[in-house]
C-alpha cells in the first residue's frame, strides 16, 4: 500500500472523531457506505462508472478511511469500482465488506450463509477488492436455514488463515426517529464494539418536521442534522451515508464538524415516542 496525497482543506471527515477498531485500527467516525454506487436495484454497473470512480476518490480526499461494501452490492459491481478507484490503497483505509446474501436479481436478496458459500464469498471479494486480507468482514444477517454457530464458525476458520482481519462490528438500521436497537448500542458501547448504522433519516411525519425545523434554524441539510445526532449519540456510531453524488458526498462530510445543542439533542432524541 502507498500513501496518497489528500486536499481536504476545511471539509473533512476527521472532524467527526476517530474510533477503534478492535484495538488495532483507527478510523474517522464518518464514513462512506458503497452500495448505491452501483445500478438501479442495487443491480449492475451504475449508469456513469466515471462518476462512481470520483465520489469514491474525493470521500478519500475528504479524510473519510472507512467505506463499507458487500459482494451482494451489484452483485460485486460495488467491490470493483472501489478497487478500481483506490487501489494501491492509502495506508489508513479501512475496507469492510459483507456475505451471507444471494442476488437473483434487481431488488432482489436471499439468504445463504451457509459455509461454503461464505467461504467462496470471501475468497470472491478478496480477489475483486485487491487485498490479501480483508480488514473488517461482517454476515449480512443470520441465515434462518443454516445454524449461526456455523456460519461465525466459517468466518473464524477463515480469519485464523488471514483472509480475515478483524471481526468488530454491528450493522443494524437505527437513527433519532427510529431507535430499535437501542439495547444493541448499548450493548455495544460496553464491549467497544463499533455499531453502524443505516437508514440515518428515519421516518415519519412528527420526525420529519422536527429535522426540517432544527435543519433550518442552522442552515443545515436534514441529512446533515441526522448524522449530526448520530455522531453525539455515542462514541462508538460509526454512520457510514451513501450517496453516487460528489455534491451529496461533501453535504454529508460537513455533518462531522456540525455540533448539535443539547437543547436539539434532547429534542430529536425524544421524537422516537412521537414518530408516526
Amino acid at each position: 500500500m502507498n500513501n496518497k496525497s489528500r486536499k481536504t482543506g476545511s471539509l473533512s471527515a476527521a472532524a467527526s472523531g476517530t474510533l477503534s477498531l478492535g484495538g488495532e485500527l483507527t478510523v474517522h467516525r464518518l464514513g462512506f457506505g458503497a452500495m448505491r454506487i452501483t445500478g438501479d436495484g442495487i443491480w449492475g454497473p451504475p449508469k456513469d462508472p466515471a462518476a462512481a470512480i470520483a465520489v469514491l476518490r474525493r470521500a478519500v480526499e475528504l479524510g473519510v478511511n472507512f467505506i463499507d461494501t458487500a459482494d451482494s452490492y451489484g452483485p460485486n459491481v460495488s467491490e470493483e469500482l472501489i478497487a478500481e478507484a483506490l487501489s494501491p490503497y492509502p495506508n489508513d483505509l479501512v475496507i469492510a465488506t459483507k456475505g451471507g446474501w444471494n442476488r437473483p436479481g434487481p431488488n432482489q436478496w436471499t439468504h445463504d450463509a451457509s459455509p461454503a458459500h461464505l467461504r467462496k464469498a470471501v475468497e470472491g471479494s478478496l480477489k475483486r477488492l485487491r487485498l490479501d486480507r480483508i480488514d473488517v468482514y461482517q454476515l449480512h444477517v443470520p441465515d434462518p436455514v443454516v445454524p449461526l454457530d456455523a456460519s461465525i464458525e466459517t468466518l473464524c476458520n477463515l480469519q485464523s488463515e488471514g483472509k480475515l482481519r478483524l471481526i468488530v462490528s454491528v450493522q443494524n438500521r437505527y437513527s433519532f426517529a427510529d431507535r430499535e436497537w437501542d439495547n444493541v448500542v448499548h450493548y455495544c458501547e460496553r464491549n467497544g464494539i463499533a455499531f453502524i448504522p443505516w437508514f440515518p433519516l428515519g421516518a415519519g411525519t412528527v420526525a420529519g418536521r422536527l429535522l426540517e425545523r432544527i435543519a433550518k434554524a442552522r442552515q443545515a441539510k436534514p441529512i446533515q442534522v441526522a448524522l449530526a445526532w448520530l455522531l453525539k449519540r455515542s462514541p462508538i456510531m460509526l454512520p457510514i451515508p451513501g450517496t453516487s453524488s460528489i455534491a451529496h458526498l461533501e453535504e454529508n462530510v460537513q455533518a462531522a464538524s456540525l455540533q448539535l445543542s443539547e437543547e436539539e439533542y434532547s429534542e430529536l432524541t425524544g421524537i422516537a415516542e412521537l414518530a408516526s
